[in-house]
């Protein structure tokens, strides 16, 4: 199952389990955060496209770091006029893991350790 989220006015691919950089967001690491502007849903069998986006659908996810990006240059210059301009910039982003995928806008309960503890314990 994947979906189609747009936030800070760029749309990314994800599935459960994804940890994304998206722009970043007023909110601190640990928190969770809410993706409703869902543009396109696939649960395996069939594809649900938004017009713009899907009413029901809901991506939630848990804010892991905000940070700042690799530093990039900006170099600026005028041959022959003694005119040079060095500055840096650094993005800053927010760093999220999805946690689920929702058609239906209702969240699905996180496994707790004992439970995926009890799931491997079945599954040999």
């Amino acid at each position: 199952m994947y979906a189609v989220i747009e936030t800070g006015g760029k749309q990314y691919r994800v599935q459960e389990g994804d940890v994304i950089t998206i722009e970043k967001l007023k909110v601190s690491a640990g928190d969770d955060v809410t993706f409703d502007k869902v543009l396109l849903l696939n649960d395996g069998e069939k594809v649900q496209v938004g017009t713009p986006t899907i009413e029901a659908a809901k991506v939630y996810g848990s804010v892991v770091e905000n940070g700042k990006g690799e530093k990039v240059i900006i170099f600026k210059y005028k041959s022959k006029k003694d005119y040079r301009k060095k500055q840096g910039h650094r993005q800053p982003y927010t760093m999220v893991k999805i946690e689920s995928l929702s058609a239906d806008g209702n969240p699905t309960p996180k496994k707790s350790a004992a439970d995926k503890t009890a799931e491997v314990k079945n599954a040999e």
